[in-house]
């Protein structure tokens, strides 16, 4: 089943087109890691496709609903969103994690992972609090609820941000970098909690730079390029072999 379908997604910043054509299917458990140079547009595509941003162009649906109505656009021909409670039921799809973790500094560990499914999705407050210390197990940190952000290193920031976006219950999550705020016995930690999430079939879109990662871990792996994807497949012929000449050069330049 398809929980993703984005086609000819355009996006632009003044006079400067950061997304000139993309399109992409992600299919129920598949683990899709996004590589490419700053500046390729990896970041901007992940806002768009969470809503952080607006698209010019294109369509995104999501398990099934759109994102944007048929045929409708606006005086300057960009596309028409569709109404707040449905764009509201489309989000809870997915959540996305930060690459400088987002928590809230004036909340604990817990709380922060159960404020969400609580005000949010308005659901029973005990049932949250034991979903929550069983996911802060999952992860490594049941002797943290209590802690507050700064209490703890980035990398058990990040597990929480992780956490956290678990505990929406989403069927897909979306990473932009979650380690590139981290030094590397940190980034450890982090690709740890991703492999166990991969393991358990979790339908993950990743833009990371962790090349050896998206090896192993990837169904698929996208290399993007001034603002379209340049080359997309199993990560033994994007990484190990790949056929574009920008890919290459990229990758050479990672392994210096």
């Amino acid at each position: 089943m398809n929980l993703l379908e984005v086609k000819n997604i355009k996006k632009s910043f003044g006079d400067l087109e950061v997304l000139k054509d993309i399109s992409l299917t992600v299919k129920e458990g598949e683990v899709i890691s996004i590589l490419g140079p700053s500046g390729s547009g990896k970041s901007t595509f992940l806002r768009c496709i969470s809503m952080l941003e607006t698209i010019d162009a294109g369509s995104m649906v999501y398990c099934g609903k759109s994102a944007l109505k048929d045929d409708v656009k606006t005086a300057d021909g960009k596309p028409v969103y569709v109404s707040k409670d449905e764009l509201k039921e489309i989000k809870r799809s997915f959540s996305l994690v930060f690459q400088n973790f987002n928590l809230f500094p004036h909340y604990t560990v817990l709380k922060n992972i159960s404020d969400a499914p609580i005000n949010v999705l308005k659901r029973n407050k005990e049932e949250v609090i034991k979903e929550a210390e069983a996911l802060l197990k999952k992860i490594g940190l049941s002797d943290k609820g209590d802690f507050y952000p700064y209490q703890l290193s980035g990398g058990q920031q990040q597990r929480v941000a992780i956490a956290r976006a678990l505990a929406m219950n989403p069927k897909m999550l979306f990473f932009d970098e979650p380690t590139s705020a981290l030094d590397p016995e940190l980034t450890a930690e982090i690709l740890k909690v991703l492999k166990n999430l991969a393991k358990e079939k979790m339908t993950m879109l990743i833009v990371t730079h962790e090349i050896d990662f998206a090896r192993n871990v990837s169904d698929k792996v996208i290399f993007m390029d001034g603002g379209v994807i340049v080359e997309q497949g199993a990560p033994k012929d994007v990484i190990d072999n790949p056929s574009n000449e920008r890919t290459r050069t990229f990758l050479k330049k990672l392994e210096q």
